[in-house]
């Protein structure tokens, strides 16, 4: 009898992977197009109508400007049973224009996909309608539910959407993203929170009359000094980065407007909270030094991901019974990815690694996703799949390019199937669900959820 049932299990995910199989093409032409959009966070119009567009084809039923974003949506198609929830990304970075080709080669737009964020939305979308047909066609209680999730760079979209309380009713989320490798998401990240500190001060002429001045860049400055002094007497896993983002327009004129922008990192809500805070006492410092004053926005904060083991280790096994093989390189591919590989600077991966799956371990990551505050109120795991050349680091123009070529589409094939044949074997074996919320529900403990943006607004001009 166990023979039986691990037979038809086996060909129930395999009759899963054919039906992605079948659609392929036209879901590399969806990743395709919003390639060419590369369209920024909370400007996705256009990509987040491509996506909702296929949904609605489906039979999904789609909300859209959830959580106050025009570009955010949740499309549901729903059988009762357990609630399966799947992210979905699709904006691009700034400053990142770049062709599909194995050298640098901007096509003159304002921004690219090096995050390869246009995978990240196809694919989910991909598995999403797999799974609704195998639903209706099995006749299995469920509900697949698709969030379209704006605006991951810096915008912190999910975060807004959960603290409005679009997954409350959810059993489970998946996700993946694109990489270098094959692997498990499985470990935490830190979390964030970032802010705008802009200093007021009097313009004068520097030479003529010095002595009526009162420099904002001087307090920018001196905050940056006494934040650099910081780092000696922080926990050594805290981050904190910033650039200037205004400091005058000639030198000859005292600048009466200044700005700094911050990144706070710490592995803990508390860590970004109390670090962050430390911040601000040094802009207030800088400010009283140098007779000027000072205000702040925060932009954005995450939470860390919370790890879930039961998930996680679900979802690797379905990866490793996938394998790498599908990515093995046309000769096409591997003439491009020989050529892209000259030009990484230190790659620590080798071509042909894509084709292989990396064992799970636990990682403290020491970047930042908007997935953390997802991952609090619900069980969740992702994926981490091949999409760029082996040695790609993410944020560079060599993502992009190999993400506008059928390096990144077939990664992004292998990600349907993986997220698809996860939800398939939750909704088979629902006392999965069970354990995996036993496991969350240890991991929070009495934390009490309290979004690290507080009650903002989400920044929909900020780009303008």
């Amino acid at each position: 009898m166990r023979f039986i049932l691990l037979f038809l299990s086996f060909a129930i995910s395999a009759d899963l992977s054919e039906n992605i199989d079948k659609h392929k093409e036209k879901y590399d032409k969806l990743a395709l197009d919003m390639w060419e959009l590369a369209e920024m966070g909370y400007l996705e119009t256009e990509s987040s109508k491509l996506m909702q567009d296929v949904l609605k084809e489906a039979g999904f039923t789609i909300e859209s400007g959830v959580a106050g974003i025009p570009t955010a949506f949740i499309a549901e198609y729903s059988q009762g049973g357990p609630v399966i929830g799947i992210l979905a990304e699709y904006d691009a970075l700034p400053g990142l224009s770049q062709n599909n080709t194995p050298y640098r080669e901007s096509v003159g737009g304002d921004a690219g996909h090096a995050c390869g964020h246009h995978l990240f939305g196809a694919a989910s979308t991909h598995a999403a309608v797999a799974l609704r047909y195998w639903l209706e066609r099995t006749n299995t209680p469920g509900t697949i539910r698709l969030y379209g999730t704006p605006a991951e760079e810096g915008g912190s979209g999910k975060v807004y959407i959960a603290r409005d309380g679009y997954f409350e009713d959810v059993d489970i989320v998946l996700h993946w993203h694109p990489d270098d490798n094959n692997r498990v998401g499985f470990g935490t990240s830190n979390g964030n929170r970032s802010a705008r500190f802009t200093f007021s001060g009097i313009s004068s002429h520097a030479a003529g009359s010095p002595q009526n001045g009162r420099s904002a860049l001087d307090g920018v400055e001196a905050m940056n000094m006494m934040v650099n002094m910081m780092r000696e007497h922080m926990d050594e896993e805290a981050r904190i980065h910033y650039i200037i983002t205004k400091g005058g327009l000639a030198p000859n004129v005292v600048p009466d407007v200044a700005e700094a922008y911050y990144y706070v990192r710490h592995p803990s809500p508390d860590g970004v909270r109390v670090l962050f805070e430390r911040v601000v006492k040094a802009a207030n410092g800088a400010a009283e030094g140098t007779e000027t004053t000072m205000s702040y926005e925060i932009m954005h904060g995450n939470y860390p991901v919370m790890a879930n083991e039961v998930l996680s280790r679900l979802a690797d096994q379905e990866l490793n019974k996938l394998g790498g093989a599908s990515l093995s390189y046309t000769n096409e591919e591997q003439e491009f990815a020989e050529e892209l590989y000259q030009t990484l600077v230190n790659p620590d991966a080798q071509i042909g690694d894509q084709t292989t799956i990396q064992p799970m371990v636990y990682v403290q990551g020491k970047g930042s996703t908007d997935v953390g505050d997802v991952s609090w109120m619900v069980p969740t795991t992702g994926v981490r799949i091949a999409t760029w050349v082996p040695g790609t680091s993410a944020h560079s123009w060599q993502a992009v390019a190999a993400g506008g070529t059928s390096i990144g589409t077939n990664g992004s094939h292998l990600a349907a199937k993986a997220l698809a044949n996860t939800a398939l074997k939750l909704y088979e074996n629902p006392e999965l669900i069970d354990a995996a919320w036993k496991e969350h529900k240890m991991n929070v403990g009495d934390h009490e959820y309290s979004s690290l943006l507080g009650d903002r607004k989400p920044p929909l001009d900020y780009r303008k």
